[in-house]
């Protein structure tokens, strides 16, 4: 439009609403359901009975970082289906650099695990209030007004983490 190719009337016309649409690699839930999706065309394009992911496949495109996005999922599924000799996709399958970045990854970070947002704030909260107790030598006034929090609310939380037994 700033060039003057795109008539502004046209554009205005079409930008009605602008999604936005996070990495890959920030949606790794998405990567079971998308791989399925594209076996699954891939599988009818090539008339080929492939009965899915196996588990440590899965978890290997999970690791994997993605930087070609939903269209790099898309190409190595279709390599896998191309290429496999098993019922179901395996690592093997998946090209070397999906693989060699997997191994190098570590196993459960960006994993989902169905929890309570209450239970997933837990251990960085136990972690905070320790480091602030350690900073100013388990004197609980100062690291309740370090934390902005009320000191009987840090006794209690103290004690749901077994910090109150930690004390020097």
């Amino acid at each position: 439009m700033a060039a003057g190719r795109f008539r502004q009337d046209l554009y205005y016309r079409v930008n009605v609403v602008t999604i936005q649409l996070p990495a890959l690699r920030e949606r790794i839930g998405d990567i079971p359901l998308l791989a399925e999706a594209f076996l699954k065309r891939y599988c009818s394009e090539s008339r080929k009975q492939i009965l899915g992911f196996n588990e440590e496949c899965i978890q290997a495109m999970q690791r994997y970082n993605w930087p070609g996005n939903v269209r790099e999922l898309e190409n190595v599924v279709e390599r896998a289906v191309v290429l496999t000799r098993n019922r179901r996709i395996e690592v093997d399958d998946l090209p070397p650099n999906v693989v060699e970045f997997a191994q190098s990854a570590p196993a459960a970070e960006g994993v989902y695990r169905p929890m309570s947002l209450k239970e997933a704030l837990e251990e960085p909260e136990k972690r905070i209030i320790e480091q602030a107790l350690r900073a100013n030598n388990w004197n609980r006034q100062v690291t309740a007004q370090v934390l902005e929090i009320n000191r009987t609310t840090l006794y209690k939380k103290m004690k749901r983490y077994g910090l109150d037994s930690e004390m020097v």
